[in-house]
């Protein structure tokens, strides 16, 4: 569901002359009881809402006094969202001859006195907005509107702006349709508000939200796809200044490439805008490649294992991201681990609409070539996930087969496609040989497999250490370094850097030496941690026969720890 709430004005959208029709009234219902959430936003004080409509109790929220009160019919509570009206105002005002009547915020009055208003609020210093209303005037405080209102609402019960249609008619409903990711208008609309609407209904007031609601429940308003792309996301420029984006809901997207070819320098500037524009992210980190991102909640460490409810206790509020850091979990725990996370987080997605955007890096260790969904425990197909992985031919068909758009950086990028197409049983393109340098992407679609788009990737501002607490603290698997010895002897796995230096102290000379001599110890730092400034300064420790085994270890340690494992704020 991607338009879990309905944000609706009173007068002159859902009431005709004060009073909403019973049609409309069964309509609401019917929204509440498929699970979506009402709110109505609107300038009415709520005494005056009390009296005219019976039915306040179908509504989640209650914005009142145009932005200026919220109030929950459930407990019945209230909560100012501005100062009271100052009363030097108010007399000044009528002291002038406007006839005034004052809410527990909102002063509202008719539009001819407008230039007497402005002129008392002038006047008295007051930073006042005035709003109009077909005929009638409202004076709340600077920044107080039915968006400022409406965003409180949603920040009570925990929805997120781009899961709510918002639905007007008159001159202070601009900021209401705004503040949501589909903004409609009805019928009897002002022009103004129609050209802002992404759909004018075909019905007027009441009869006008009937086919709004008809419409969320058949379909999810897919016919404003479309004229929903403003919403889409950014993430680069073409060499001639077109912007490329991804669409912001509904698709999966791969990305893949070779090692160090800049996938995660793509992923981090992605999901920084993503923030940007308040759409919720979750990101299954098995590496610690994104423990330096600063605008999500770390879940997780090299020690500590990630809670899964607090996980999806933090999820629950729309505005908070999360990275799901899971170096703590065996290597071959992690598929079942993940698995049961993505079945968490799609309930939770079926129920309040969020998270946005599963981010699942190393994809072909989550979701192997042999990976398969379960019926009983996930959807037939994930939608909103972004895949990344340097091997789309290890990674599970049934995943593949949902991805609307590949992102492919770094070398043999023809082949990189080729692998998403032969993992599914599908020709690959007719592509020339393709490579881009770091900072440069392809994005490519399998709907029209002959175009290619190269891009640069939108700057990120975060500032992160690639790998480095993967190959400090992680386990590096297969990519591990084992101590053999000249007689093959030993099997002592070095699963990362510490573990590395921890074993490298302990290790007999005659082991030490014979992989000294042969250089292994670069050859697996260049290869398998793929640092070769590191691998450099490791081959000249080799090539010094003049060192006895206690001096090149120490050298070989102190250049690792210098670079990888030293404290915080020590490291270059």
């Amino acid at each position: 569901m991607r338009f879990l709430a309905l944000a609706a004005d009173y007068d002159g959208t859902l009431a005709h002359d004060g009073r909403v029709p019973d049609e409309t009234v069964d309509a609401l219902r019917r929204a509440r009881e498929a699970g979506h959430r009402l709110i109505m936003v609107t300038g009415r004080v709520l005494p005056q809402l009390h009296e005219v409509f019976p039915h306040l109790d179908l509504f989640d929220r209650i914005v009142a006094e145009n932005g200026a009160l919220l109030y929950d019919p459930a407990t019945t509570q209230e909560r100012l969202l501005a100062p009271e009206p100052p009363e030097d105002l108010t007399r000044g005002l009528r002291d002038r001859g406007v006839p005034v009547d004052v809410g527990r915020v909102v002063i509202a009055t008719a539009e001819p006195f407008g230039t007497t208003c402005f002129e008392v609020i002038h006047a008295l210093g007051y930073e006042h907005d005035i709003f109009f209303n077909k005929g009638s005037i409202m004076i709340l405080p600077s920044g107080i509107s039915k968006g400022s209102g409406l965003d409180a609402a949603l920040r009570d019960l925990d929805v997120s702006p781009h899961n709510v249609v918002c639905v007007g008619d008159a001159e202070n409903d601009h900021s209401l349709l705004r503040a949501g990711e589909a903004r409609v208008a009805v019928a009897n609309a002002l022009p103004s508000l129609k050209e802002e609407a992404d759909w004018v209904t075909p019905g007027e007031r009441g009869r006008g939200v009937v086919q709004l609601i008809d419409q969320m429940l058949e379909d999810d308003l897919a016919a404003l796809s479309a004229k929903l792309s403003r919403h889409d996301i950014p993430i680069g420029k073409t060499d001639a200044g077109e912007e490329v984006t991804l669409p912001s809901y509904g698709h999966n997207i791969l990305i893949a490439g070779t090692s160090g070819g800049g996938k995660s320098s793509l992923v981090t500037a992605l999901i920084e805008r993503l923030a940007q524009r308040c759409f919720q992210f979750c990101v299954v980190d098995p590496e610690g490649d994104y423990e330096t991102v600063d605008f999500a909640i770390q879940i997780g460490t090299t020690d500590i294992r990630p809670d899964e409810r607090e996980i999806l206790t933090t999820l629950v509020n729309p505005r908070e991201n999360v990275i799901v850091n899971l170096l703590a979990v065996p290597l071959s725990d992690r598929p079942s681990f993940f698995e049961h996370l993505l079945t968490m987080l799609e309930e939770m997605r079926t129920r309040t609409a969020h998270p946005h955007f599963v981010v699942v890096d190393e994809a072909h260790h989550m979701l192997p070539r042999d990976w398969e969904p379960a019926p009983e425990t996930l959807p037939l197909e994930l939608r909103k996930v972004i895949f990344v992985t340097t091997r789309p031919d290890i990674v599970s068909p049934a995943v593949l087969r949902t991805v609307k758009t590949v992102l492919a950086v770094g070398d043999n990028i023809d082949r990189t496609i080729a692998d998403f197409c032969s993992a599914q049983g599908l020709p690959a393109p007719s592509l020339p040989s393709l490579s881009v340098p770091h900072g440069r992407a392809i994005r490519w679609t399998p709907s029209d497999p002959d175009q290619v788009i190269r891009f640069t990737v939108a700057p990120s501002s975060t500032k992160r250490h690639r790998h480095i607490r993967k190959y400090a603290f992680g386990d590096l698997g297969p990519e591990s370094f084992h101590f053999r010895g000249p007689e093959q002897r030993l099997n002592l796995r070095a699963r990362n850097l510490q573990t590395f230096i921890d074993l490298a102290k302990g290790v007999d000379d005659a082991t030490w030496l014979y992989h000294l001599r042969r250089h292994d110890y670069s050859h697996w730092v260049r290869e398998m941690v793929k640092d070769p400034d590191l691998a450099y300064e490791i081959a000249d420790v080799e090539n010094n026969e003049a060192l006895n085994p206690q001096e090149s270890r120490n050298q070989i340690s102190q250049a690792i720890e210098h670079r990888y494992t030293a404290p915080a704020g020590t490291a270059p």
